[in-house]
């Protein structure tokens, strides 16, 4: 790739401490725990206020989804431009006291309103992961980022190794446990943050807050400043759509086709973790090094396809297992595509490039609950013509071919990726 207006990032970087790195995977690693220990819980607590109707709770889930994802539509570029003007510590640290303020929420909300104004509480909050990438960018060399995006998203997989696991035990002792661990999670991060994290956007490298660049449309413009950056854009897009199926639909279709109770299913999310944090942690700096930045966004897109495609052709569990492994590869992609974005900005734009990238996401989250809980719901309805759970995941597999196609036309547009 020829080099950016980023290139000069590191170079110029404030001056960190060491434990900085190990801060940001810390904080990343709560919140994916917190996050991880809710989810076997979260569906199932809708069914009880829904009679136990899981067609009824899909849909009710949607909903509480696309909710969230239009606070993030709203406030990530806010704060991220907030992060540019004032550094990234200051909303890092005031996502994860809101984060903990919402699972308390949470953990007392006495009917179906309560949950909802939670979630919507979460999403105006939830940024401190963006945040985090920004902070990554500020402090690492443009040729290291793949790597370290991988080490750092490791964290992912760590979190959801233990969290899902946690949250199925403590569900099966009593359903509103694990809001209350995600709570005491959250809130011990915010203070470790407090105490440990120094700040990594220098004051001379900080950008005036404007809201024509807060606003989410303003935000967006910035993805369409490099015909690589907007690519890539519509890459991140579809491939945030498809990945919604997960959290949208995995918890009721698990149980519904295989009949797993919620330690099952934590496990399973455990699983997926531990394949998540393998290659993020050790396989990705070596697939990068060896086939480029550009190759390994493919590469990760096609297990990306492959993974879904199993999934939702499986017939019983076990057959579902063997598609974790190869789902796990389409991390690479992710670091990948991180690494390709952030060379194409500057350095006072990467507080704005996170926060226009999580619009992007966020956009993906509206679309995708209704568009693969409503596929469910459908196609498990007594009035389908066709019986079929597994849509909402081979319908995602589509969706990532749609990006495989779309990545290699972008990348062989220009000789500017390397």
């Amino acid at each position: 790739m020829s080099d950016g207006p980023s290139e000069a990032i590191a170079p110029h970087a404030a001056p960190v401490r060491r434990g900085a790195v190990a801060f940001i995977f810390v904080t990343i690693l709560l919140d994916m725990l917190a996050l991880g220990v809710i989810m076997p819980i979260l569906p199932k607590l809708i069914e009880s206020f829904v009679d136990n109707d899981t067609a009824h709770a899909a849909r009710i889930f949607g909903l509480f989804g696309t909710a969230w994802a239009l606070m993030q539509f709203v406030f990530s570029p806010v704060l991220g431009a907030l992060s540019d003007r004032f550094g990234r510590r200051p909303v890092v640290l005031l996502s994860n006291f809101g984060l903990a303020a919402d699972y308390v929420l949470m953990a007392l909300a006495p009917s179906l309103v309560w949950l909802f104004i939670g979630r919507v509480i979460s999403g105006i909050t939830s940024a401190s992961i963006s945040t985090a990438f920004a902070y990554i960018a500020d402090i690492t060399a443009p040729e290291r980022r793949a790597a370290v995006f991988g080490k750092i998203g490791a964290a992912f997989g760590a979190g959801f190794i233990l969290g899902p696991a946690l949250g199925g035990l403590l569900g099966d002792i009593d359903p509103r446990l694990p809001f209350w661990a995600s709570a005491a999670l959250s809130f011990a991060n915010a203070l470790y943050g407090l105490l440990i994290l120094p700040e990594s956007l220098a004051p001379e490298r900080r950008a005036p807050f404007r809201w024509t660049k807060a606003n989410p449309i303003g935000a967006l413009h910035l993805l369409r400043s490099n015909v690589v950056l907007a690519g890539l854009s519509v890459v991140n897009f579809i491939a945030q759509v498809a990945h919604v199926v997960l959290p949208s639909t995995f918890v009721l279709y698990a149980t519904y086709r295989y009949g797993w109770d919620s330690k099952t299913v934590g496990l399973t999310l455990a699983m997926v973790g531990i394949c998540a944090m393998v290659v993020q942690g050790l396989a990705i700096g070596p697939i990068v090094s060896v086939l480029g930045e550009r190759n390994a966004l493919l590469m990760g897109l096609c297990c990306g396809a492959i993974g879904f495609a199993i999934f939702g052709s499986a017939p019983t569990g076990p057959l579902f297992w063997l598609g974790i492994p190869v789902m796990s590869l389409w991390g690479v992609s992710g670091a990948a595509m991180q690494s390709l974005m952030t060379r194409l900005v500057a350095p006072d734009q990467q507080g704005q490039l996170q926060g226009a990238s999580s619009s992007v996401q966020s956009v993906a989250q509206l679309v995708g609950p209704f568009l693969f809980t409503l596929t469910f719901s459908y196609f498990i309805g007594s009035t389908t013509p066709l019986h079929l759970p597994g849509a909402p995941f081979l319908l995602a597999a589509v969706l990532m071919v749609a990006c495989v196609v779309i990545a290699t036309r972008t990348l062989a547009a220009t000789k500017a990726v390397s």
